[in-house]
């Protein structure tokens, strides 16, 4: 069953990773964003407007792919963390021979019911709070209109887990959540219709030092129960050594297994309930009398 918070992430370690988070795409998450995009070609409404759900991190090329597959949508950033929102602002911001028809995305708060796409790639799996991104994300789609979501799902580092929990140290990365799960998810958000699917990437690594240089530009360990303290340089030699004696296959590489997951839902019209005394929204109360002026056209 699913749940409002995921078990095993500490919501202060969270909060800290958003504030740090390098301000780059990783190479994993824009090959994610891009296999994503692939998938619009299944969809045949193009959206007039569609927003970006912190794409710094979610891969600004891939942002570049979407605005040019949907060339004449309005295109909405939402960036919350001031350094990450700089970045965006300077690397989308069209040059000065193009900004006839603006200056490039609007960047910032997203008003309720605006949005017919919200694009959010590899986010979920580091919020504390996936329940309450999820009801953000739905407020700001208009009805009718989609999500397209990707994160990291259970089997992601099965390696390196194996690994530590050999050693006896406390858990490297927390759990991440199976897709059936985020299917719950979203429809307590008020989502309709959850497509959910994976696949499985494996990655190769030279060394010891590029596969941690890689890890930590990824993310960080949120587990409540990792690590309580820095370690030092004894430890980590002895982490380099186990990896290279455990990690490395038959091709000299060391290999560290990604699950991803991949979301669709849609925001349908909201249904009044009906009580003695009942309770509509003004939102809801417009976009309920439009499908039913839709409906008789």
């Amino acid at each position: 069953m699913a749940t409002e918070r995921p078990p095993t992430i500490s919501p202060a370690a969270a909060a800290r990773w958003q504030h740090a988070a390098p301000a780059g795409s990783p190479w994993l998450h824009e090959e994610v964003g891009r296999r994503m995009e692939e998938r619009l070609e299944w969809i045949k409404r193009a959206p007039t407007a569609w927003a970006d759900w912190e794409p710094v991190r979610g891969g600004l090329a891939v942002h570049q792919q979407i605005a040019q597959r949907y060339p004449q949508a309005v295109v909405h950033v939402v960036e919350p963390e001031p350094r990450r929102e700089a970045v965006a602002k300077a690397s989308l911001a069209k040059p000065w021979w193009r900004r006839l028809g603006g200056g490039g995305p609007a960047i910032g708060p997203v008003a309720p019911g605006t949005v017919q796409m919200l694009w959010a790639n590899m986010l979920l799996h580091m919020s504390a709070e996936p329940t309450e991104l999820m009801r953000e994300w739905h407020q700001a789609l208009a009805v009718d209109g989609f999500l397209m979501f990707s994160c990291l799902g259970p089997d992601t580092l099965k390696e390196l887990r194996a690994l530590y929990a050999a050693l006896v140290w406390p858990a490297p990365a927390h759990e991440f959540t199976d897709m059936h799960d985020w299917g719950d998810m979203l429809v307590a958000s008020g989502f309709a219709e959850p497509v959910m699917d994976m696949e499985r990437i494996t990655l190769s690594f030279a060394s010891p030092g590029r596969l941690l240089q890689e890890l930590r530009e990824l993310g960080a360990n949120l587990h409540p129960g990792r690590f309580p303290a820095l370690r030092g340089r004894a430890w980590k030699q002895r982490l380099e050594d186990a990896l290279d004696q455990h990690l490395r296959g038959p091709d000299g590489q060391l290999a560290l297994t990604f699950e991803v997951i991949y979301g669709h839902a849609l925001k349908p019209l909201p249904r009044a309930k009906v009580s003695e005394k009942s309770s509509v929204s003004l939102e809801d109360m417009r976009a309920m009398l439009q499908a039913d002026k839709r409906g008789r056209e």
